[in-house]
């Protein structure tokens, strides 16, 4: 939801399930960003939630922006969620939320691909948010899988407009208004 304050835009974000069902996030104009509709989030989860049960699970979130997908898979009551922007102020902002509502995020400043390839972690969640311009979208999960960094089960889900196709043999595509969603069964 977006409303009009004198004259900034600000978008209000909501925590849909959960612990922390209901709460309202503000990350105001300092991060000018794009955070995933709560109809399209609430729909993700719709999905993931019939599928998965959530405790015992780890969450990698790139470009995590505002953290709304860290936060949401927190409140659910996943073990660990790691979320990763190269963007100090949405860093700032995560590290602040997350410690303000008691959840296990723990956040790190790097550039999403560089972390990926260092990374020897391995998830049952793995969700990207690139911007919609971004022009690596196809490196995301060729290097997920070359440096196995999902288990056995696990999913890679890919936020994204229509203009971006993956073609993967197990991929499910989910679309909500603009937002689009990748799902990888690796």
């Amino acid at each position: 939801k977006t409303i009009k304050y004198k004259d900034y835009l600000i978008n209000i974000m909501r925590i849909i399930s959960g612990t922390h069902k209901g709460r309202k996030i503000n990350p105001g104009n300092k991060l000018n960003l794009r955070p995933t509709t709560d109809r399209s989030k609430e729909a993700l989860f719709n999905i993931l939630e019939n599928r998965y049960f959530f405790n015992n699970k780890n969450v990698l979130d790139l470009f995590s922006g505002t953290g709304n997908i860290s936060l949401e898979f927190a409140s659910r009551g996943t073990e660990e969620v790691i979320a990763v922007d190269n963007n100090f102020a949405s860093v700032d902002f995560i590290g602040n939320i997350s410690d303000t509502f008691g959840l296990n995020i723990s956040v790190f400043q790097s550039d999403c691909i560089k972390y990926i390839n260092n990374c020897k972690n391995i998830f049952n969640f793995i969700f990207a948010d690139p911007p919609y311009d971004y022009e690596n979208y196809q490196e995301i999960p060729q290097l997920i899988i070359k440096n196995k960094l999902l288990k056995k089960d696990g999913l890679l889900i890919i936020e994204h407009d229509k203009n971006t196709v993956f073609n993967y043999e197990k991929v499910e595509l989910r679309k909500y208004g603009t937002v689009h969603f990748s799902i990888f069964s690796l």
